[in-house]
């Protein structure tokens, strides 16, 4: 007879998995490489410390997240995104940028310690082992900064993290791979795109390369410096669902030739594909594709959450990373690779952009 003392109850036991997926999951670094919860108390209130469900919506769009439901689903860090409005003059934005920037900062300082601003690697750990989700402060659409004479440094004290280099919209910085570029007549990558690069990488801020067009990207990669990896924070791949919003083989290589990662997004829209699988098992096919062509330093989560997409039904809740981890499991997916996904690939990558040492990074402030 066994002497073992039963395992605790644990609120991810709800959601039908493994006992080893939930533990995996607790023990682990879960890390989101893109979340949206910043967009729905901007626009009407949402009051991301309460605790909701699904709503009207069923969790179409948004209703996906707030900080009850990263706790109790194990996350450990996010880039939470502010999402530049491109219709906006260059001066609007930026003067909308700086406005959201104070709100958002307000947000953290009435989390009651809850959420931790992360500028390292150090500060993800610490935040971590003070019962804290690590935040990582990030721009959708580095447009949002065009208009600024100091770029990135419109931040103080070394908090942002990524930027996304364009957004729905082709930009002054360079052309959307969306249906959305007519809207501009950017081709490729502008002059001032690649001085926002040089600026980015000065500054050891991830440069992101979602939503960007192919040409774009390949002359964004030629502008960055290549000691510095990339990301591409939420995207599927075309290995798996040829679409426009999708990377490329050579694409997802590209960034894994310079020690970055690819986050697999979270929407059905570009993941799924004719006679595929309609729940969890679509992200599970773009992963491991990352994993095939980029290796498994490689692959990691940037669900999209709260940004107007539909997930898969079974992961519409933000409780629900267990069940990708549990997907990936029966997919015979080694523990180890899977932790890598969650988060440790995420870690390495962001330790080589700003070494906790210090080396190599810019002075505070």
């Amino acid at each position: 007879m066994s002497t073992e003392a039963p395992r605790p109850a644990d609120p991810l036991d709800a959601l039908g998995v493994s006992a080893t997926a939930v533990d995996l999951v607790r023990r682990s670094d879960l890390i989101d490489l893109h979340i949206d919860t910043f967009i729905p108390p901007r626009l009407w209130g949402y009051d991301v410390f309460r605790r909701h469900d699904l709503g009207l919506l069923r969790g179409h769009f948004f209703g996906h997240l707030d900080v009850p439901r990263m706790f109790e689903a194990g996350l450990t860090g996010a880039m939470w995104s502010i999402t530049t409005n491109p219709f906006r003059t260059r001066a609007s934005r930026l003067r909308v940028f700086r406005r959201n920037l104070t709100r958002f900062q307000a947000m953290v300082e009435a989390s009651q310690g809850r959420l931790r601003f992360a500028r390292d690697v150090a500060e993800y750990r610490a935040a971590r082992a003070a019962g804290a989700q690590a935040v990582l402060l990030s721009i959708q659409g580095g447009n949002a900064l065009e208009a600024s004479p100091v770029g990135p440094a419109e931040v103080p004290d070394r908090l942002l993290t990524r930027v996304t280099l364009v957004h729905l919209t082709s930009s002054g910085f360079g052309e959307t791979n969306s249906p959305f570029a007519w809207l501009h007549p950017a081709r490729g990558l502008s002059e001032a795109g690649r001085a926002f690069i040089a600026q980015l990488d000065a500054a050891r801020v991830f440069v992101d390369l979602a939503h960007i067009a192919p040409r774009a990207f390949d002359e964004a990669v030629a502008a960055h410096d290549r000691s510095l990896p990339l990301i591409a924070t939420h995207t599927g791949v075309e290995g798996v669902r040829p679409h426009w919003r999708n990377l490329s083989d050579a694409r997802i290589r590209a960034i894994a030739d310079t020690g970055g990662v690819v986050g697999i997004i979270f929407a059905a829209q570009f993941l799924s594909r004719r006679g595929g699988p309609r729940d969890v098992g679509m992200v599970v096919e773009h992963l491991l594709h990352v994993l095939k062509v980029g290796g498994e330093d490689c692959p990691a989560i940037g669900t999209d959450y709260d940004g107007a997409i539909s997930p898969p039904g079974d992961l519409r809740d933000g409780t629900s990373y267990v069940r990708l981890v549990q997907a990936l499991l029966d997919r015979g997916v080694s523990e180890r690779v899977v932790v890598k996904m969650l988060g440790e690939n995420f870690l390495n990558s962001f330790e080589r952009l700003r070494p906790v040492s210090g080396a190599g990074t810019p002075p505070a402030g």
